[in-house]
């Protein structure tokens, strides 16, 4: 056990700065690399991927605050915006967290995949929005922030990959939105944490050490250093131009999307 929690702390420290660094809670940097841990393991393989992926929307919660409180005080975060998207992102997270338990693993990889491969493409083609083009109303925001929970649920990750995008071609400055999508992963993280328990307790042939679809060990190694090395990864976004930044996040959104395709075909 002890070689495991060494490989989820190394796991922490990627995630904690990729979350730090993209605003994005780090689900999307550690899912495939947790599923190789726990396939490695011997994990049952019905159950990996959706271990994996309640693990990595539990850690959410712990890294994303860390995050959100760096980018805080750089005043990158728009809390006008944290405000009115929280309600839906809290409610289309839950809702898909409940879903995901009744998906199989393959079609499951399969919408993961299609999912980050529409976000990266988002970023790597840097469409310039409208100049007038700006935020939609408060039920507008509210609807747009269920969709992104309900999505993010399915690929635990902290909404950053779809709600970035979303700020950028609203005009909100890509700084900003990463700072506010820091903010935006704990209300997905706590809703998603909560749905991935109930929806696995009734799951057979789960580990020990599972509370639901949540693998404690690996959630307590990979939190223990993702919330230190965050800040780090958030001084570093505030440093970079803004469209090296835009283009790093869309070639990282590309690998993840690579690397669970060739899991896929494989």
């Amino acid at each position: 056990m002890t070689v495991w929690l060494l490989g989820y702390a190394a796991l922490g420290v990627f995630g904690g700065f990729v979350a730090g660094l993209f605003g994005v809670g780090g689900g999307l940097a550690i899912v495939p690399l947790l599923v190789m841990l726990f396939a490695a393991q011997g994990f049952s393989v019905e159950h990996t991927l959706h271990l994996a992926l309640g693990t990595a929307m539990a850690g959410i919660m712990f890294t994303s605050v860390s995050s959100m409180r760096a980018h805080h005080a750089h005043g990158a975060v728009r809390w006008d915006i944290v405000k009115v998207f929280a309600p839906g992102l809290v409610a289309g997270t839950f809702g898909g967290s409940l879903l995901v338990g009744l998906i199989p693993t393959r079609p499951l990889v399969v919408i993961f995949t299609a999912i980050v491969c529409y976000a990266a493409a988002s970023m790597l083609l840097d469409r310039k929005p409208r100049p007038h083009r700006q935020l939609p109303g408060p039920l507008g925001l509210f609807l747009v922030a269920g969709g992104i929970g309900l999505v993010s649920s399915l690929v635990a990750a902290g909404g950053g990959f779809l709600s970035i995008p979303f700020m950028v071609f609203c005009n909100v400055r890509i700084h900003q939105a990463v700072g506010t999508s820091a903010a935006l992963g704990f209300p997905i993280a706590l809703a998603g944490a909560a749905g991935y328990v109930a929806s696995g307790l009734a799951a057979t042939g789960l580990p020990p050490g599972s509370v639901g679809y949540i693998y404690v060990p690996a959630l307590l190694g990979v939190v223990l250093m993702s919330v230190l090395v965050a800040p780090y990864g958030a001084r570093l976004a505030h440093r970079l131009p803004v469209r090296r930044l835009k283009g790093a996040f869309g070639i990282f959104l590309t690998l993840m999307a690579v690397h669970m395709l060739y899991g896929l075909l494989a």
